[in-house]
């Protein structure tokens, strides 16, 4: 399966525009699934991320830049879905002028272009599904889409299990029929692939930032 690109990364903030739009009439204070962030703090993280990622690529930094994320207080919801579009266009941008060999910083290790594109999917897709839950809505991407970060970002995962069930668990979000769900400590694979030494991490995963 090609791993995730720049395309992949936009057509998940497409997928996460498309079912958010429709919801801004709705209340964002409320709190995002199981998170403790309101609909809104979610949506906010969600964009620096994509700013965040953008920038380690870009310069290809060995270590963890202090760059700004915080959008405007006073932002709409409709500006800050905008801002996530234009976010993400930034990131899709650099990701596809990098070179296969960029490496950037991430606290899981350093990440190539498909990893920042597969790290950047995976903010958005779950972290759309928090907000979606928050708001009584049901979010559910494409199957082709989630399978593509699944396997770039958790290679271990099982494969017998419906593709948006596996991303869920994969990410501490649900459990599935033999696999309890992880706890606050899941990791994901940002480096090469071909530099994952075939084991689960999950099994000794540190507690860290993802950002």
């Amino acid at each position: 399966m090609n791993p995730p690109d720049a395309a992949v990364a936009e057509a998940a903030r497409d997928a996460a525009l498309a079912f958010l739009k429709p919801l801004t009439q709705r209340d964002w204070t409320a709190l995002a699934g199981d998170l403790e962030w309101t609909c809104e703090r979610t949506l906010r993280h969600v964009i620096s991320t994509q700013i965040y990622y953008a920038a380690h690529l870009a310069t290809q930094s060995p270590r963890r830049i202090n760059v700004w994320r915080e959008a405007e207080p006073d932002l709409t919801l409709t500006e800050l879905l905008e801002n996530l579009y234009a976010h993400n266009a930034i990131l899709a941008a650099v990701i596809r002028q990098a070179p296969e060999s960029a490496r950037g910083y991430h606290v899981y290790g350093r990440a190539d272009p498909s990893g920042f594109a597969a790290m950047a999917c995976d903010e958005i897709l779950v972290h759309t599904y928090d907000i979606g839950r928050g708001l009584g809505e049901d979010f559910r991407p494409p199957d082709a889409l989630v399978e593509r970060v699944t396997a770039r970002l958790f290679p271990w995962a099982p494969q017998e299990y419906p593709a948006w069930d596996t991303f869920l668990w994969c990410n501490g979000r649900a459990a599935l029929p033999d696999r309890a769900r992880l706890d606050a400590d899941w990791v994901w694979w940002c480096a090469p692939l071909q530099e994952w030494d075939a084991t689960d991490p999950t099994a000794q995963a540190p507690t860290l930032r993802r950002l």
